[in-house]
């Protein structure tokens, strides 16, 4: 009897080693992105592998950088920060190519709004293309991304997935965008759509990153005073359009407009609270919590 007993102790310490071999193996070349340790964001559904919802984004990563479109980001000198990190998240059409020395040059994930979809498809070979190994997560209003032939930013969407296979395409469910508005009502105590707004990209992309990352380095996000002080830069909204309308005006205009505004500098106090409780780190400029 003690024979078998000991063959069976030592065929179970033999898959024990097996199994600690092979999660060292799934470990990337910095501990980014982790497989074997994350399970399916279920808030996240891939477009045209045949019915919605059989498959789910999966992505973990240890560290991330969040980047933003603001123009804090011009002569910020980040780039080569940026790309060391195990994930970068960037947002809607942002690019890389001519600012790498500011903004870095990879992109691991990019989360993009319903209005930015056919800037996207403008420049299609690039970024589903060339940017192949880029995982896309698009968000937008049910009306735009409904699956039943009437959602015409789906619709784009899935003749994208069709035509590029390599890449992954995925939506924000409506369940997960109802739970972006639970999250903004909790921590605001208002009703997003009775006050007249939408969130930001900005805002969903925030929710992924706190979804898929242990920690979170932002880039060129200001606090939610900066704007308020006499002494405030003044940089364009977005780094790649200079000549725009300058970002503090951007988002005092959207703070009081009465419909179809972001509430920009409510959502960045909002991320300020999330710091304290999440590794958040604010830098280019840095925030004092």
């Amino acid at each position: 009897m003690k024979a078998p007993m000991w063959r069976r102790w030592m065929c179970l310490l033999s898959l024990s080693l097996l199994l600690l071999f092979w999660l060292a193996h799934v470990i990337t070349r910095d501990g980014a992105l982790t497989s074997a340790r994350s399970s399916d964001i279920r808030g996240y559904a891939r477009v045209g592998l045949g019915r919605m919802g059989q498959q789910f984004l999966n992505f973990h990563c240890n560290q991330c950088a969040l980047v933003s479109s603001s123009g804090q980001m011009l002569g910020a000198g980040a780039g080569e920060e940026i790309d060391q990190m195990g994930c970068v998240i960037r947002m809607n059409n942002a690019p890389t190519r001519g600012y790498e020395k500011d903004v870095g040059s990879r992109t691991s994930v990019r989360v993009v709004s319903h209005t930015s979809v056919p800037l996207l498809i403008k420049n299609e070979q690039y970024y589903f293309q060339q940017l192949a190994d880029t995982t896309y997560v698009f968000w937008g209003p049910d009306r735009n991304m409904r699956q039943d032939g009437k959602g015409h930013i789906f619709n784009t969407l899935l003749r994208m997935a069709v035509k590029y296979p390599r890449v992954g395409i995925y939506v924000v469910t409506r369940d997960r965008i109802q739970y972006c508005d639970s999250v903004f009502q909790n921590e605001t105590g208002k009703n997003r759509m009775k006050t007249g707004a939408f969130l930001s990209t900005g805002f969903f992309t925030m929710i992924l990153a706190l979804d898929m990352c242990d920690s979170i380095n932002v880039y060129g996000m200001i606090d939610p005073n900066h704007c308020s002080r006499t002494n405030h830069s003044a940089v364009p909204y977005h780094y790649y359009e200079q000549k725009q309308v300058d970002e503090c005006r951007m988002y005092k205009f959207h703070e009081r407009t009465q419909r179809g505004g972001h509430r920009f500098i409510t959502e960045k106090a909002i991320y300020g609270k999330w710091a304290s409780r999440h590794r958040i780190d604010f830098k280019h400029p840095s925030w004092t919590l």
